[in-house]
């Protein structure tokens, strides 16, 4: 039987797992981060305290500008409105989640429901992606102030460090949501993500269950380090 907690109750019980104490140390070592997949911003204020230069990425036209309205008050957070994956001017469509958007994804839902049933998809939006080195170099974005990299894109996460490969040298930490099964179609798994992460000489450091069924469902938020930093 599926452990039931509405997504709500979800994104809450993340929160506060991944931004514990043990889990914020990674804050500490760090002067900004790239968050990918920034909903409105939830963590805005975390990262104030910590004092540091934020850049937030998000595609969905009207999250993005309450997402600018979250952190006005924040100086050095910056929101830039984009779709990250491994491709330069690729059109996907992009599926829209009845949760202001935070299940949102360009993958189908797929075992997402079994989990959490009240999520769906309302609409679908026609987005053309970018590359984080592309959008790196076209916004001018000293790499060197961002240290880190937080991930939250509902299984296409591995295509956002794919079409970061040049960047990553330069990154110390990788913070990212994962599952060990198939939430969404073709998603990126839990396998996925460590092969991938070994292979450009990250090492996993963090992990925090933040959602599980009875039947071995999973899901992560997996911190990793760059051991050649």
């Amino acid at each position: 039987m599926i452990k039931k907690k509405s997504f709500s109750e979800k994104i809450i019980n993340k929160f506060k797992k991944l931004f514990d104490k043990e889990s914020e140390k990674f804050l500490t070592d760090i002067t900004g981060l790239i968050h990918v997949g920034a909903n409105i911003g939830q963590e805005c204020r975390l990262y104030k305290k910590y004092g540091l230069d934020v850049i937030w990425i998000e595609p969905i036209p009207e999250v993005f500008q309450q997402l600018k309205r979250n952190i006005k008050k924040f100086p050095n957070q910056k929101a830039i409105q984009a779709l990250l994956t491994n491709k330069n001017d690729e059109t996907y469509e992009f599926n829209i989640a009845n949760n202001n958007g935070a299940s949102s994804s360009i993958l189908k839902l797929d075992k997402h429901q079994d989990l959490w049933p009240e999520v769906s998809y309302e609409k679908t939006l026609q987005l053309k992606s970018i590359t984080l080195q592309k959008l790196v170099a076209d916004e001018l974005i000293d790499i060197n102030k961002y240290q880190a990299i937080v991930l939250d894109t509902q299984g296409s996460e591995l295509l956002v460090l794919q079409g970061s490969i040049a960047l990553l040298k330069k990154i110390k930490y990788i913070s990212t949501e994962v599952a060990n099964f198939e939430s969404y179609k073709n998603c990126c798994k839990l396998d996925d993500m460590i092969l991938f992460m070994k292979s450009n000489g990250f090492i996993e450091v963090y992990r925090e269950t933040f959602a599980e069924s009875d039947h071995g469902e999973i899901y992560y938020e997996i911190l990793f380090k760059n051991i050649l930093m």
